[in-house]
């Protein structure tokens, strides 16, 4: 009986040594099946948020630094797992260098080229300008003999036309516009605007 006794608690000693090993030896291929699944990761999008010439940035180095700290303590029995608070950590640091170096691209793909200046318009703005510069065109011309009337058709395709010509003049550099002030030159044109529409209401659209 003694026997039967010894040699049952022995089996039960045997299992639970087994089943220990068994749990260390999960837990230590988990944790490093983790760190194996961070290092490629990280390796595989390193190149989506690693700007040219610079390291990997300061906020993912860290996380980085500190998953491998939390990587070497052990985990309390019962406790909250740290691995996945840290990857979530790792992971946010990840995109945000992501997010900062896309954002930071796409700013310099919009930006004009060196010298260059670039003007938003409207399509009817464009389509006011192009009219515009053609009719100027063909005034600056001496050889020009056309005697073909344009007009605007109304008082409000007159003010487009005036706020369209103002766009691109502002966007001309101070030092470069052929005259002094701009305002002057919207307030002539505002005032050609006032003459005709407002000052004789009556009077026809030629």
């Amino acid at each position: 009986m003694n026997i039967l006794l010894v040699l049952g608690g022995l089996l039960v000693a045997f299992f639970a040594a087994g089943f220990s090993c068994a749990r260390s030896y999960f837990e230590k291929g988990r944790l490093r099946g983790m760190e194996e699944a961070t290092r490629e990761m990280t390796r595989g999008i390193a190149s989506h948020y690693e700007l040219e010439g610079q390291l990997a940035p300061e906020r993912v180095a860290a996380a980085l630094a500190a998953f491998k700290v939390v990587s070497v303590k052990h985990r309390k029995k019962g406790s909250t797992d740290p691995h996945h608070a840290q990857l979530w950590v790792v992971g946010d640091a990840i995109g945000e260098a992501c997010w900062v170096k896309g954002h930071a691209t796409g700013i310099r793909r919009k930006a004009p080229a060196q010298g260059k200046i670039r003007v938003d318009l409207s399509l009817h703005e464009l389509l006011q300008l192009s009219w515009l510069a053609h009719l100027g065109f063909q005034h600056m011309m001496p050889n020009y003999r056309g005697f073909e009337i344009h007009r605007f058709s109304g008082e409000q395709d007159a003010w487009e036309g005036a706020r369209a010509v103002a766009r691109i003049e502002a966007v001309i550099p101070a030092k470069e516009r052929p005259f002094s002030d701009l305002s002057v030159q919207v307030r002539n044109r505002q005032k050609l605007i006032c003459d005709w529409w407002q000052a004789v209401p009556d009077k026809l659209t030629a």
